[in-house]
């Protein structure tokens, strides 16, 4: 993945149906991995974010730019006959189709997989649906904090004397954008090996279900939920959150001989000798006592003099940072996962971007996300169609141009 030679997915085309989250993450990354992804939006509103605050100057969402990068936009009215024309001769043209409607939405528009397969007979299309395209709740709606809860993520997130708590970060959606792309990956593996056009169904409820790992595997052997414990574990102590003068720091002492290593860097003798903590089970056993006793000491040094003093000592720790505090780490910004775009819109803005290297490289965020309607005149050009075709469909409302006329 190279920033400067062809990417690994280049020549590979992605028809984009996608809106708010999921989706959209699971198409952006095939988009950072070099797919030419083509968004296709609504005109006039667009895809939804756009018009969610904040705003960067133009009024560009951050929502939206946060997962539509290396993408181009086709403003294209789906319910007219002539835009679902337009869509289904780019299905022929594609090698993927991703969509997260409500199952049953793209069947009404003319564009469900017996109608995509019916012009492309190896298309690959994905599916991102609350609870899947079939079954007793598939028609019902659903959201990441909704899944979360249905699928148990909630329960096991919290302090244990606390409310079930939802996880920092929608993770039911990210976590379908990520499956998305390992299915769709996996089914082009297939297509290449001489499979017919492939239907991929990923709801965002089975994808959550998958993250419980072996929580998850816990409730299935015991037949109950593993109690929250917050940002501690279950059977491992020292592991979790703790007091800095500061602010927070983390400790993972799971691994033999952390916790000597812990106290001979800490200069925590007693501790180290106490019986009561002489291996993991008493650790565990008297799991109150030790998080008293750390909880007083560690609040003795900031978080950067308690970096300097474990991190030497080879001690698996971390300050608790916020995003700001993150994204400024000198390990952050020495690997180069900060990059740059330049917006027409909102002008230079700074984006996280993808988080894979190949040979040392990482591949460029080198196409803004799009204005709506901004690719417009230029797919329907690759299609075919004549400066004329073109602007009687402009005339009558099925494309729509960004304001700039491209």
């Amino acid at each position: 993945m190279s920033g400067s030679g062809p990417q690994p997915l280049t020549g590979l085309r992605v028809l984009d149906f996608t809106h708010v989250l999921s989706g959209p993450v699971c198409t952006q990354i095939l988009g950072d991995l070099g797919a030419d992804v083509i968004k296709v939006e609504p005109p006039g509103t667009g895809e939804s974010m756009r018009s969610n605050p904040p705003f960067y100057p133009g009024g560009t969402s951050h929502y939206f730019i946060a997962s539509n990068r290396n993408k181009r936009s086709i403003a294209l009215d789906l319910k007219s006959a002539p835009g679902r024309d337009i869509a289904l001769e780019l299905v022929r043209k594609s090698d993927v189709v991703i969509e997260n409607f409500r199952p049953g939405v793209m069947d009404r528009l003319g564009l469900g997989f017996d109608d995509v397969r019916a012009v492309n007979d190896s298309i690959v299309m994905l599916s991102i649906s609350a609870y899947g395209q079939d079954g007793p709740w598939a028609e019902r709606p659903g959201y990441d904090l909704v899944t979360q809860a249905r699928s148990g993520l909630l329960a096991l997130t919290g302090e244990p004397d606390g409310p079930p708590t939802k996880l920092g970060v929608p993770m039911a959606d990210i976590g379908a954008g990520l499956w998305g792309v390992i299915a769709v990956l996996a089914a082009l593996r297939s297509r290449d090996a001489g499979a017919a056009a492939q239907h991929l169904d990923l709801s965002l409820l089975d994808g959550s279900l998958s993250l419980l790992s072996y929580l998850g595997q816990i409730a299935l052997l015991t037949g109950e939920t593993p109690p929250r414990v917050g940002t501690s574990h279950h059977r491992v102590v020292p592991y979790g959150r703790y007091p800095a003068k500061d602010g927070y720091v983390i400790l993972t002492l799971h691994q033999p001989g952390a916790w000597e290593a812990f106290c001979a860097a800490a200069c925590f003798d007693d501790l180290a000798a106490d019986p009561r903590f002489a291996d993991a089970e008493q650790r565990l056993a008297h799991r109150d006592e030790l998080e008293a006793e750390l909880t007083a000491l560690l609040r003795l040094r900031t978080r950067a003099e308690w970096d300097e003093v474990l991190t030497q000592a080879g001690v698996p720790f971390g300050p608790v940072l916020d995003i700001g505090e993150a994204l400024a780490q000198e390990q952050v910004v020495a690997r180069g996962i900060l990059q740059t775009l330049n917006h027409p819109a909102a002008g230079t803005v700074a984006v996280i971007g993808s988080p894979l290297r190949v040979n040392g490289e990482r591949g460029p965020a080198s196409r803004h996300p799009p204005l709506l309607g901004e690719h417009t005149n230029e797919i329907l050009t690759d299609l075919g169609l004549s400066a004329e075709e073109r602007a009687r469909l402009l005339s009558e409302g099925v494309v729509a141009v960004a304001e700039d006329g491209t």
